[in-house]
């Protein structure tokens, strides 16, 4: 485990384990996230990663140990004071998105941690900062669009934009480049790139499958199988093709090559 001294921890969780039934999904995993960290979540299908990303959005419990979230400990806080703290793009959230909601209303609001418009008052600095966000995630195009006519690309950007509304002071990025194209990833990972070389962007979780898709700008990656921290650290230290292998339990070799990673089986 990590430890950081030099500044604020956003989240630490200790000796946490996660069961449902005979199942578990998390064990023994501890963890330090400070608010310059940029962090990404590799491992097999199976492995924990969402899971472990419901913790850090409030969304769940442990079954044992702690989890402590900006200061505050799951268990001991009303989490829905906590949640609007984080900002979260994934599958689950997209899914609960009109078909029909205008993107613009899609980002905007965010800032009463809604999903779809109904009679909320938003004021002008709200609107301001929906349409900031849309340009900085190149969407602004689309915002007289409806979400449900949005590609897969676009439809990543937006939920980007919707989770950096409430200016979160962690983000939480699950799979956001699966079912892109070859030029929706790149993209992405560009887009995301900016994001976490930002030194005023939040402190971020990113969890994917695929080694392209990490953008320049991690600083830190935990590798996961069934439920357990294979390597935990700063990136360069914890990414090898030793642990890699050790997390598919295949050989694999490791590249990193103009500040891109890969890997493939021996």
């Amino acid at each position: 485990m990590m430890t950081t001294t030099e500044h604020t921890l956003v989240a630490k969780l200790e000796g946490v384990a996660i069961r449902r039934g005979l199942a578990t999904l998390l064990n023994n995993l501890s963890l330090e996230i400070a608010d310059t960290d940029r962090w990404v979540v590799i491992g097999p299908n199976g492995a924990g990663k969402t899971t472990l990303l419901t913790l850090l959005a409030a969304q769940s419990y442990p079954s044992r140990g702690t989890v402590s979230l900006l200061g505050e400990t799951l268990g001991a806080v009303d989490v829905f004071e906590l949640r609007p703290r984080i900002g979260v793009a994934a599958q689950s959230v997209a899914n609960r998105i009109p078909a029909d909601e205008k993107v613009f209303d899609v980002v905007l609001s965010a800032a009463y941690g809604v999903i779809g418009r109904w009679h909320e008052k938003y004021e002008e600095v709200d609107r301001e900062r929906a349409d900031f966000l849309l340009r900085t995630w190149q969407a602004s195009h689309l915002a007289g669009r409806t979400f449900g006519t949005l590609s897969e690309g676009e439809r990543k950007r937006v939920e980007i934009a919707r989770a950096l509304m409430t200016d979160p002071e962690l983000l939480l990025l699950d799979e956001p480049g699966v079912s892109l194209d070859l030029g929706g990833r790149e993209m992405l990972v560009r887009s995301l790139a900016g994001l976490c070389l930002d030194p005023t962007a939040p402190a971020t979780v990113l969890v994917t499958h695929h080694l392209e898709e990490i953008p320049g700008g991690i600083t830190h990656a935990l590798l996961l199988n069934k439920g357990q921290a294979i390597a935990s650290g700063p990136i360069g230290v914890a990414l090898t093709s030793e642990s890699l292998s050790a997390t598919y339990e295949m050989p694999l070799r490791l590249r990193y090559d103009d500040g891109r990673w890969s890997a493939r089986s021996v």
